[in-house]
């Protein structure tokens, strides 16, 4: 019924008057009422319907898992409408795949680090085992400093002829320090001999004496002599050995630098295209690099020959007149003469037990 009311009053013609009012007609009653009813019945089906859905939230609450978030204003499309248990979800998958993305990025960044040292590594080798081969046969040209080349040459025939001094001097210590423990047990036996034998305890007492007297000096002089080889030993196998790693650096750097500056020359004599320049570019920078080192290494060997030089000569004057005293004053006989050159030269003796282990390194 009240569809059909609004129906007709939506129909209805408004006559207007000459003064522009609208005119009164009988019909103006009851299309006020029918709006009044209609106003009325909305009212009342939804206060009904409000209430039931109070009741429910107040008893069943909200589910938040339900929840929906509208995109857009009021009276949006369903369209917009994005459940929350989908944020949630897409969010940790989101978490999940950029951390592992950042793993995986951080493992091809290593990868391609060491893929590239490897290349630059193959690289190097490869031109300087190049330049090795051509100077081996003739064919590649060599930088050459004929002065610090006859130093190194003079400093290794140096260390060879050193070497055979300190092996002999070793076997020198290894043969006397048998004769002195021969010396001392052969005292023992004629002080032995002495108690035993009274007819001869004069004659055996004697060379008990001299005997041990000779063991004494010749522990002094093995002092000495120790002193000698472990001061030609550190000059040796340290100080020399040292400058030598410093000139095998140098002349690895040296084949490397004459590396690159064939491959800059070979460059060079090719066409001048954009891609031939920008390889001469790429190999003046190596060359400069690597000139710049063979420089550096070339005045560190320079340095480093000089101050060996000089520390030789202190040393071994030091240790050949130390060896000289002992030997001329054991061999002479002048026992005083052998502890002076020891107190000259600030040596102390062990005491007698002290090269055996104590029982706790034996264990």
């Amino acid at each position: 019924m009240t569809d059909s009311i609004m129906s007709k009053a939506a129909t209805m013609e408004i006559p207007i008057n000459s003064n522009g009012d609208t005119g009164t007609l009988p019909e103006d009653d009851s299309l006020e009422q029918a709006a009044k009813l209609q106003w009325s019945l909305d009212e009342k089906v939804g206060s009904s319907r409000g209430t039931r859905d109070l009741q429910q939230v107040m008893v069943s609450g909200p589910n938040l898992n339900e929840t929906s978030i509208v995109s857009g204003g009021y009276g949006g499309t369903a369209e917009g409408i994005i459940p929350t248990s989908s944020i949630k979800g897409s969010n940790m998958h989101h978490s999940s795949s950029s951390s592992s993305m950042t793993a995986e990025e951080t493992t091809r960044g290593v990868a391609v680090e060491k893929l590239e040292t490897m290349r630059k590594w193959g690289l190097n080798t490869y031109k300087c085992t190049k330049q090795m081969i051509s100077e081996r046969f003739g064919r590649g040209s060599r930088t050459v400093d004929l002065e610090l080349e006859a130093q190194i040459e003079v400093l290794r025939d140096t260390k060879r002829k050193y070497e055979n001094v300190l092996r002999l001097a070793r076997a020198l210590t290894n043969h006397f320090y048998n004769m002195v423990q021969t010396q001392h047990a052969l005292g023992d036996t004629f002080a032995d001999l002495s108690q035993k034998s009274p007819e001869l305890r004069d004659e055996f007492g004697y060379n008990a004496e001299t005997q041990k007297l000779l063991c004494k000096n010749g522990e002094t002089l093995l002092g000495a002599v120790n002193f000698f080889v472990s001061s030609i030993n550190t000059l040796v196998n340290k100080t020399m050995e040292d400058t030598l790693m410093t000139i095998k650096m140098y002349e690895n750097a040296r084949l490397e630098f004459d590396a690159y500056r064939s491959d800059l020359e070979e460059l060079s004599m090719g066409p001048r295209d954009a891609v031939t320049m920008a390889r001469i570019d790429a190999a003046q920078q190596q060359y400069q690099v690597h000139k710049e080192k063979y420089e550096r290494l070339r005045s560190d060997v320079t340095i480093k020959l000089k101050f060996l030089e000089e520390n030789k000569v202190k040393v071994m004057h030091k240790q050949l007149l130390l060896f000289h005293n002992a030997i001329s004053a054991y061999f002479a006989g002048n026992q005083q003469q052998l502890e002076q050159t020891l107190k000259q030269f600030n040596i102390k003796l062990r005491p007698p037990g002290a090269d055996k282990p104590s029982w706790l390194e034996e264990q």
